[in-house]
This record gives C-alpha cells, structure tokens and sequence, in this order.
C-alpha cells in the first residue's frame, strides 16, 4: 500500500484535494474533523494520511510515507542533505511564498547584505550584544547568510508574527516567509535587495527511503 501524506487542514489541504481532484483522484477526509485519516478514490492501492506540513518532511525522511505533500521551504529547512532524502514529484502551482530577509524601513542606508554585514559589525560594538535576526528557519537563513559573508548576528528563535518582533524590540530584523509583502509593509520592514533566501511552492516529494512501486501513481502526477 502506497502512504500518501496530505496536511490535514486549511487552505493547502482544500488547494491539494482539488489538485489531485484535476487528475482522477479523489481525496477525502474519511470521518470528523478531529481523524487524521483519510480515502482515496480513483487509483488503487494509496492510502491517504493526514499530516501537519511540518510533519511531512519527517515522515518522508524516514521511509514512513512515499509521498507528500509540503512547501519547498519546509523539505530544505527541515532536512539536512535533503536531495538525498526526497525527490521532487511535481510543483503544484499554489502555496507560493519567498524566504526573505528584511529589515526596517527606516534603515535607508541598509539596501544589501553587504549593508547588513556592516551594521551588524557596528551593531555589537553599540549595544554589547549581537543584532538579533528573528525566524523560524535557522539552517536555511544561517546557510544564507554564512554564504553572503554575514557574520556578526545571532539567530532568534520565532514560530509566529515574526513581522512583529522589530516593532516590539524583540529583534532588529527577520528572515521570514512572505506572499504579496503586505504584512511586511504593515509592520514597517523592508526586504533587502539581495534578501531572497529561496522560492517557495507546494510541492509532491517522493521518499527516497520508502520501498513500493509506485509507478502507477507517478504516472498519473506527471
């Protein structure tokens, strides 16, 4: 039996139902709201879980579902090495959304990385402590900003309304996850020039560790 992993609520579980409904496949939940399991329709032999997006990269790591469905951020934030791991299936076209840096607005003078490498060196020598960068994704923005040759900052740690901890004196900037940038606008905070971390989408990733031929449900993604 083929584990196909779906997240279990809102909009990217309504968005991949639809999805799969445009190929032949009905996905469904199979009781209330509170089960985490669900019914396939329209192939055989796929057996449907319901998963938080955050669980999913785990669970394809480690063999326990074939396929899933989750963010291109969440695969490269929560597996090292992931291309050893997980395979890209088919970019869904919804669940889009970029990995940025962003500072505040008022910062003029901050356009660039190069900027920020400069403030942040400056920054530690003024308030005694590292310039604060709030996110949710350490590997990817620590990878970042190594590569671009930042080096004088710390990493604080943020799971929700990251837009908001500059204006509560929680951090001096973010790496964060954004849409249409409006959030960011609301909250005073500007993306670098050169602060897109990486390009984001809803993807279907296949498990590199789980066994199974799977060929009849690829066929029917392609």
């Amino acid at each position: 039996m083929i584990k196909l992993g779906v997240p279990s609520k809102g909009r990217l579980m309504a968005d991949t139902f639809d999805w799969f409904g445009q190929r032949g496949i009905t996905l469904s939940k199979a009781g209330s709201d509170r089960e985490y399991v669900g019914r396939v329709d329209g192939i055989d032999g796929v057996e449907l879980v319901l998963l938080s997006a955050g669980e999913i990269p785990r669970e394809l790591a480690a063999g326990r579902i074939h396929l899933g469905v989750t963010g291109t951020d969440l695969i490269h934030e929560k597996l090292a090495g992931w291309h050893q791991k997980v395979a890209p299936v088919a970019e869904m076209g919804f669940g889009h959304a970029d990995l940025i840096v962003a500072v505040p607005a008022f910062w003029t003078d901050v356009r660039t990385l190069h900027d920020l490498d400069a403030v942040a060196a400056r920054f530690r020598g003024q308030h005694g402590f590292r310039l604060r960068i709030a996110t949710k994704y350490h590997r990817l923005t620590r990878q970042f900003l190594t590569a671009a040759g930042v080096a004088d900052y710390q990493l604080v740690d943020s799971q929700g309304a990251t837009e908001g901890v500059v204006k509560n004196e929680t951090a001096e900037a973010i790496a964060d996850i954004t849409s249409t940038g409006a959030t960011l606008e609301a909250n005073h905070l500007r993306i670098l020039d050169d602060g897109l971390v990486l390009k984001s989408q809803a993807t279907v990733w296949r498990s590199l560790a789980a066994g199974g031929d799977l060929t009849a449900v690829l066929d029917r993604l392609g």
